[in-house]
């Protein structure tokens, strides 16, 4: 008997009274909709103890799907209701924006030029901590440096004359930001700097960052972009006062095309 009550008392119980009030709950959208913006009723819902509320279908342009919702509730005795709530809701099929996705994740290679800087994301699948290893093929590369494997390997004016050429290219000039300043961090201490072997090691690498215009480029120790590993976004808030934003969705203007 205990359940039984407790279950009665979970369970809205139907307000007659309040759901036969239909007339009235649509008198209460003329404020916010014009009467040509309201349909027909559609069903309602029963809220909580002499609470409910009633669905009009919206025939408001560009709200295709949504409904106009009013919620009634009476004091106990009371033969009326009294409006507690209109609102505009979206029903299945309802035209609905996006939704958000924060700026980091909506990023793709190529969207970011060298004045810009990546969010930090300390979880990068593609970086690992610097003490882990990196690879299995370090027997190898001693074994490549000796030139095995090849007729000619490149002496020391074909090196210089690499050197020079990367030097004066853009993936190994120093770039400034937004402000006019050299960014803190270069290639030397990003994570998706690939080490190249032999007498080079010490002032190029290679860049594997998706994210960079240097991506699968030969870039200097000191060269700098925004998407460094361990480079993020400047955060601070603009020293100019910014105002509320106020949306009038109720008026939507419609043109021919």
């Amino acid at each position: 008997m205990a359940r039984k009550k407790a279950l009665d008392e979970e369970t809205p119980q139907p307000d007659g009274i309040l759901a036969k009030q239909v007339d009235f709950a649509k008198s209460a959208l003329t404020d916010m909709a014009k009467a040509e913006e309201i349909g027909e009723h559609l069903t309602v819902q029963f809220a909580g103890e002499r609470v409910v509320t009633h669905f009009f279908e919206c025939l408001k342009p560009g709200y295709k799907g949504w409904v106009w919702a009013v919620t009634l509730a009476r004091v106990p005795h009371a033969r009326t209701g009294t409006i507690s709530e209109t609102d505009l809701l979206p029903s299945e099929g309802a035209l609905l924006a996006p939704p958000w996705i924060p700026w980091a994740q909506r990023l793709e290679p190529g969207d970011l030029s060298r004045r810009d800087a990546t969010p930090y994301d300390p979880d990068d699948p593609n970086l690992d901590q610097g003490y882990e290893a990196t690879g299995e093929d370090a027997d190898e590369i001693a074994l490549w440096e000796l030139g095995l494997g090849r007729k000619r390997v490149l002496n020391h004016a074909g090196r210089d004359a690499a050197v020079k050429r990367w030097l004066h290219d853009q993936h190994s000039r120093t770039e400034l930001d937004r402000h006019g300043n050299p960014p803190d961090n270069p290639c030397s201490t990003c994570g998706y700097l690939w080490k190249i072997d032999g007498s080079l090691r010490l002032q190029f690498g290679l860049c594997t960052n998706a994210w960079s215009p240097d991506d699968g480029h030969v870039v200097a120790m000191n060269h700098t972009c925004g998407a460094h590993s361990e480079t993020d976004a400047d955060l601070t808030p603009s020293s100019l006062p910014v105002g509320e934003t106020y949306l009038d969705d109720q008026s939507l203007r419609t043109e021919e095309i």
